[in-house]
């Protein structure tokens, strides 16, 4: 019954460089959640505020140009 016993091995053929340190209580050197949240505000704020710096560009370029 080889199709019933699973393989745990969930890195597969992964470089060793890419996985992560496995510490006592899981994976070391990861991301905490916490901080890609923090990430992903940030990057919301930035591409909200490049997105409103090209509208006043733009805007004060059709002003110029009218």
């Amino acid at each position: 019954m080889d199709g019933l016993d699973s393989d745990l091995d969930l890195n597969g053929q992964a470089s060793p460089r890419v996985l992560p340190q496995i510490g006592e209580w899981g994976a070391t050197g990861v991301p905490t959640t916490s901080a890609k949240l923090r990430q992903v505000w940030l990057t919301v704020i930035v591409l909200v505020a490049v997105v409103v710096a090209l509208v006043c560009l733009g805007f004060f370029a059709w002003t110029q140009l009218r």
